[in-house]
């Protein structure tokens, strides 16, 4: 843990004298707040007191001992300061343990054996599906598109449940409940998904019965779950602003919030893909030589950790409060931005609507006297910040056609491995690539890459690095097709490969790895530094909400997937992967062009001044 936090001892030496000076700081406001009372002619500097207050026109608020006694960079050290992210929470990691347990059983595990399980007929003289050695697992026999579309679908609704969990925990029951609750739902769904392969119901079509109902029950969990345990696990740092310490070399750096927010979703990322490997290898080798309703059982089980860990830790989290859901107040606000910028040249409205100051006529400072709405509850920089979260929105919009590619690990890259040389290994084995991939990358981009880059001074904002992530995912697709020409080449049954009974391609299962390794790479650039992005755009009191946005992308990506789902069976499974790649690649350059602009705003962005809004009146 110790090589994860390079110059940890450092910020602890800085918080704790921040934490020193804590009651001198409280004391400190009482005197201001007593003077500033007492006379008219004392005033509080609060722009030359940033580490102790902040601002939202002229109004004096509650003193930010968060940042007491940290020392802030000029304007010249921001432009050439060399930036670090700061330690990461242990709260954070306590709550990541929640996340691993709820990928290791509702994504990264139990969905990839849903493939085998749906597609691949049950093996001779078995009752639960196992294959034994040389055999291949299976179950219900509705072959490979029915399995891609049933895990297409499943997909889908994981991550359209999510505006439901973002809208219960914003309005009423804030992001730890509504987790708790979440937590509840999908161990239902868990216990249905293990009676579906329970020996005496996998032999018949009930299971296909049981099997849905699962499926929607787990997915209706993940919705109310994954909205919020990212936010939740980020708002675990609560500073905000830059600050400038010396290391142990003797420079001057400065910390970066934005950075530490980075590194704390590739660590939660990491400790996802460690829970998914150790799990995933154990369920691979369960599903072959004793059955599915053990495959089923295991994730189950690892999922019981979760309210244990969430019990445990319930007053050692930092939590937002609800706020009433806030949509309705956004739409609001942009029915008032827009009011006069319609026409019905729609090249004019949409000039109108990318003008700068779009959004000054809705801020609070421009409504003159009674004209003021009462619903307007907010600042001018809540206004600014609804403006930002709504261009990483649009950031999003281009993010389907990336999860089109990434989705091919779940189902026709498993497929395809069913049809070469695998010695013993199942077929689901090669899967485990990707998170073992991930389990080396993600250390080696945060202590080694991005310290790399930022030495040389080169700004590999978040927005390029998605940008590289169409790529290289474009590029993995690139080597699953190379793969299947092959395979199409080398089987006996020719193009007909996947229905070519007790007969593979001679070429080695282990070929695959080029594409899972290109795909991890792929997911830390656009996969981690989505969700990051999701987090720091977003109001304060609307994280969940344009978190369930991104996550949306996802369903839009999978009922994309449908419409080339006839692609994804013999002999068409070439075009498949290249059809696949061209989308992830064309994507990508589109998504830079339109979104340059917007790169070069990334600091302004970051740190703008935090918002009020005033839920009370709400």
């Amino acid at each position: 843990m110790a090589a994860i936090q390079h110059d940890d001892q450092t910020f602890a030496a800085v918080a704790e004298i921040a934490h020193i000076e804590y009651e001198e700081g409280k004391q400190h406001a009482q005197t201001i707040d007593f003077e500033a009372s007492s006379t008219s002619e004392k005033k509080v500097d609060v722009e030359r007191s940033p580490s102790l207050y902040s601002s939202r026109d002229d109004v004096l608020e509650e003193p930010d001992y968060v940042h007491a006694g940290l020392e802030f960079p000029t304007e010249d050290e921001i432009h050439t300061l060399r930036r670090v992210p700061d330690a990461v929470p242990w709260n954070a990691y306590l709550i990541a343990i929640v996340e691993i347990a709820e990928r290791f059983s509702v994504r990264y595990s139990s969905q990839r054996y849903y493939t085998n399980f749906i597609q691949q007929p049950m093996p001779e003289g078995s009752r639960t599906g196992a294959g034994g050695a040389e055999g291949q697992a299976g179950a219900l026999g509705l072959g490979q598109r029915m399995s891609t579309g049933l895990t297409t679908f499943y997909m889908f609704w994981c991550y359209i449940t999510p505006f439901a969990g973002a809208y219960v925990a914003d309005a009423h029951l804030g992001r730890f409940r509504t987790i708790c609750i979440a937590v509840v739902v999908a161990l239902i769904g868990h216990i249905l998904l293990i009676v579906a392969a329970i020996p005496g119901i996998i032999e018949h079509k009930s299971a296909v019965g049981a099997f849905v109902a699962a499926i929607i029950v787990m997915g209706f969990g993940t919705g109310l779950f994954k909205p919020n345990i990212s936010p939740l696990i980020a708002e675990q740092y609560k500073k905000t602003k830059l600050f400038v310490v010396t290391n142990k070399s003797g420079e001057r750096v400065i910390v970066d919030p934005n950075l530490t927010v980075s590194r704390i979703f590739m660590y939660f990322y990491l400790f996802i893909n460690i829970g998914a490997l150790l799990g995933q290898i154990g369920m691979t080798y369960s599903e072959k030589y004793v059955g599915f309703w053990l495959a089923f059982t295991l994730p189950t089980l690892v999922f019981l950790l979760s309210p244990l860990v969430l019990w445990a830790g319930r007053n050692r989290y930092q939590r937002s409060k609800p706020t009433g859901s806030v949509l309705l107040t956004a739409v609001r606000v942009w029915r008032l931005a827009s009011r006069g910028r319609w026409s019905w040249n729609p090249i004019r409205t949409f000039k109108n609507f990318n003008a700068p100051g779009f959004w000054d006529q809705a801020k609070p400072s421009r409504q003159l006297g009674e004209s003021k709405p009462k619903w307007m509850t907010f600042d001018d920089n809540w206004v600014d910040e609804l403006q930002r979260g709504l261009k990483a929105c649009g950031v999003f919009l281009w993010y389907p056609l990336y999860w089109v590619t990434y989705n091919q690990i779940n189902n026709n890259l498993i497929s395809q491995a069913a049809t070469m040389t695998t010695r013993g290994i199942p077929n689901d084995i090669l899967s485990n690539l990707d998170p073992f991939a991930l389990i080396i990358l993600i250390p080696a981009f945060d202590l080694l890459l991005y310290p790399f880059l930022r030495r040389m001074h080169i700004q590999f904002t978040a927005l390029k690095k998605i940008t590289l992530g169409f790529f290289t995912g474009a590029a993995a697709m690139v080597w699953a097709a190379v793969v299947q020409h092959y395979i199409y080449k080398t089987n006996p049954c020719g193009y007909m490969a996947s229905t070519c009974e007790d007969q593979v391609s001679p070429l080695s299962v282990w070929i695959q790895s080029g594409a899972y390794i290109l795909i991890a790479i792929s997911e830390i650039l656009a996969s981690v530094t989505g969700i990051e992005y999701a987090f720091t755009k977003a109001p304060k009191n609307m994280r969940s909400l344009v978190t369930s946005y991104f996550l949306f992308m996802s369903a839009v990506a999978s009922a994309i997937g449908e419409a080339f789902v006839s692609l994804s069976s013999d002999p068409l499974l070439v075009w498949n992967y290249g059809v696949m790649g061209v989308l992830a690649a064309a994507s990508g350059a589109v998504f830079w062009f339109s979104t340059r602009d917007l790169d070069r705003q990334e600091d302004r962005l970051n740190y703008m001044k935090e918002g009020h809004f005033d839920d009370e009146k709400h």
